[in-house]
């Protein structure tokens, strides 16, 4: 049996987990809409819905606005970004074989978060467009930051080893967000709130955000759902990859620009929000094993769930409202120290 069989057969998929994920997500979904800092009943919330859908007068205007006009793009939002964050972290993991790997790794996030704090700063807007300047600036520095730690990478390293790439994106991370600091820093006007949404915000979300997201989730997530075989290739090595007839460089290229888009949409629209790439694929693998196939869409499922009960706790469940990075940052580094201790204990 070959090694690429032999990786394959760990395969633990069964159409039930994928229920079960489906069923969680929803109820999640329904949870997180219907509890919020508002005392709406749950019976209120309801007819709510149920007008709105057959363009019926509902009883109050305000709590209508609240459940529409707030929760709901809100929850659409975080779910749309816990989905890609993860689905993104699966990608990465796999493409450079190391568990710790998601877009941070790459300096993809750093990049894209700096093109939106200097958005930000600066006022920078399309016309017509009101979040576009953010969401431009956010694409572009996420591909520019790719390109450039991929020139570094291949002007030190002709094979664009894993290795060399890991080793750039931590060194420019940590050089972007010393730059990101000064920006903050001497923005004395919007000191507040770009520290705020650094640390990751849906406080503005609405349809149009959830549009975007969709649209980003749809084509760059339908672009790295794609390469799920050739991404099982990369688990069993590079060279291992090649001989079966894996075009390495290409498909490495087209998986980090998806990557280093959708991540960029997500960074514009939520901020910086941490260790849902890095974790949940982890949580995903141990429920479907390590077939990328099935693997990534558990990855959707299990990111949109995590980060949806972030933000429920995060808005509600405390006595004051966190910014959600603070929340994933906590919950995700105990359960990944978890994870970690777990896994070194069966090998």
């Amino acid at each position: 049996m070959t090694k690429h069989a032999r990786y394959l057969k760990r395969d633990r998929f069964s159409p039930v987990t994928y229920a079960l994920l489906a069923a969680a997500l929803f109820l999640t979904f329904v949870v997180c809409l219907f509890i919020g800092r508002a005392d709406i009943s749950f019976r209120e919330t309801v007819s709510i819905l149920w007008n709105s859908l057959w363009g019926l007068a509902v009883e109050s205007a305000n709590h209508r606005n609240i459940i529409l006009g707030v929760r709901m793009p809100g929850v659409l939002c975080v779910m749309l970004v816990g989905a890609s964050l993860s689905l993104c972290g699966a990608a990465m993991q796999g493409l450079l074989r190391n568990p710790l790997a998601d877009g941070s790794t790459m300096g993809v996030s750093s990049g894209a978060a700096l093109g939106a704090v200097i958005a930000m700063a600066t006022g920078f807007t399309l016309p017509g467009f009101a979040f576009g300047g953010v969401t431009v600036m956010a694409m572009a520095f996420a591909f520019g930051s790719l390109l450039l730690i991929l020139l570094i990478a291949y002007s030190l390293d002709r094979s664009l080893s894993t290795n060399s790439i890991i080793l750039i994106g931590v060194i420019f991370t940590m050089f972007i967000s010393a730059v990101i600091s000064i920006i903050i820093t001497f923005a004395s006007r919007h000191t507040q709130s770009l520290s705020f949404w650094t640390l990751g915000s849906f406080s503005g979300a609405n349809y149009q955000h959830a549009l975007l997201l969709l649209a980003a989730l749809v084509i760059c997530g339908g672009v790295i759902l794609r390469f799920s075989a050739e991404l099982n290739a990369f688990a069993i090595g590079e060279e291992n990859a090649r001989h079966i007839g894996v075009n390495v460089k290409r498909v490495k290229l087209i998986i980090l620009i998806a990557v280093s888009v959708l991540i960029g949409i997500c960074i514009s629209v939520s901020g910086t929000i941490g260790f849902v790439g890095l974790v949940m694929p982890h949580i995903a693998r141990m429920l479907v094993g390590p077939n990328h196939r099935r693997l990534l869409p558990a990855s959707l499922f299990s990111g949109a769930i995590f980060l949806l009960w972030a933000d429920l706790l995060s808005r509600r469940l405390l006595p004051v409202k966190l910014p959600i990075g603070v929340v994933t940052s906590i919950v995700g580094g105990i359960a990944f120290i978890i994870i970690f201790c777990r896994t070194g204990k069966t090998r």
